[in-house]
């Protein structure tokens, strides 16, 4: 049987890791095999990080509705019941933005919630 040598194809193939380890530092985006690993990892903790983002801005809203409706003299378990009786329907990332931009919208949210809940 003949032998195969690889030809332009390991080079491409090695081209396409390495322009995907640029920015990387050191050998990390000069040597195929760390470049490699590098490329792999990173994917790795992209794909952790973009579900953790998530959680991450649900986190955040949370604080930002329950410093807002304690300064309305309710708390963020409160209101979220208060307004779920109400029937109003509004996401968390609607109400934090209310709560940083908008504060007197965001007490008559929180005023609805308070009526709706017993003390």
């Amino acid at each position: 049987m003949s032998r195969v040598k690889t030809g332009y194809v390991r080079r491409r193939r090695h081209k396409r890791w390495l322009k995907a380890a640029k920015g990387s530092w050191g050998g990390r985006h000069r040597l195929y095999t760390a470049a490699r690993d590098t490329v792999i990892r990173a994917g790795a903790f992209a794909w952790r990080d973009r579900r953790r983002k998530k959680r991450d801005f649900r986190r955040l809203w949370n604080a930002r509705i329950n410093a807002a409706a304690r300064a309305n003299g309710t708390n963020y378990s409160r209101l979220i019941g208060g307004l779920k009786k109400a029937g109003v329907d509004i996401n968390r990332r609607m109400l934090a933005k209310m709560a940083m931009e908008d504060p007197e919208a965001f007490a008559e949210v929180a005023e609805i919630a308070k009526q709706e809940m017993p003390s």
